[in-house]
């Protein structure tokens, strides 16, 4: 079916502008973004065949550009565009964090860091830092590979914490396996941040572990 046989009211552009972009499923999202289909199919039939080769937005975000590339309707120059959404997404939220008081916004938090640190293929362990009114300073890669205690290093968290005049931070880090459960070692390394910048007076106000579609807090769960 061509999309310009679908009534006027059902398509995902008109769709949006009458009802606003929460009425519209994935599909019809996506294909807002891929703007035509391919031959066969309209940009909504492809888009729900993309989800469905991809299973998820995520998988499909966050592939690769040959990966991308393999996908029938799709070339550089798409992947360049979303390429270019996700990071303008990925600003926004930051935007949010650093104009909003953290506590009064926790899913501006989780967002941003969500949009971060979910679909990488490897371990990162990220910090912000938070002034005295709850607002973010600055985040920042601390470490990437395998996260232990032997690859933390507290001393080089406090003098960051120092540098950017923090009163509090917040710590993140990915789990590529796709559990989002603590270990031990992150309970470790937590407590071992924790006990060095309690001796400049920074407080830790949360860790939080992303894995695929999770979002694990620590404060939440009494870790903290």
């Amino acid at each position: 079916m061509q999309l310009h046989t679908i009534p006027a009211h059902a398509r995902p552009r008109e769709k949006l502008l009458n009802l606003g972009p929460d009425a519209l499923s994935d599909a019809e999202l996506l294909a807002i973004f891929l703007r035509t289909g391919v031959s066969g199919m309209n940009a909504v039939e492809l888009a729900q065949s993309l989800l469905k080769q991809n299973h998820t937005l995520s998988n499909l975000f966050n592939a690769s550009l040959s990966d991308f590339c393999t996908h029938k309707g799709l070339g550089e120059a798409k992947y360049v565009q979303l390429q270019a959404v996700l990071e303008l997404s990925k600003r926004y939220l930051k935007e949010r964090c650093q104009r909003d008081t953290l506590f009064s916004s926790p899913d501006a938090v989780t967002d941003y860091l969500s949009i971060q640190l979910r679909g990488l293929d490897h371990e990162v362990f990220m910090a912000l830092y938070v002034d005295n009114q709850n607002r973010l300073i600055k985040d920042e890669v601390l470490f990437r590979g395998t996260i232990n205690a032997a690859s933390v290093y507290p001393r080089e968290v406090v003098k960051a914490a120092l540098k950017y005049n923090a009163a509090s931070l917040i710590f993140a880090h990915n789990h590529p396996s796709g559990v989002a459960e603590p270990s031990q070692a992150d309970k470790l390394i937590t407590k071992k941040l924790q006990n060095a910048l309690a001796l400049v007076d920074i407080n830790v106000l949360d860790h939080l572990i992303v894995a695929g579609e999770q979002c694990i807090s620590f404060a939440q769960r009494g870790l903290i």
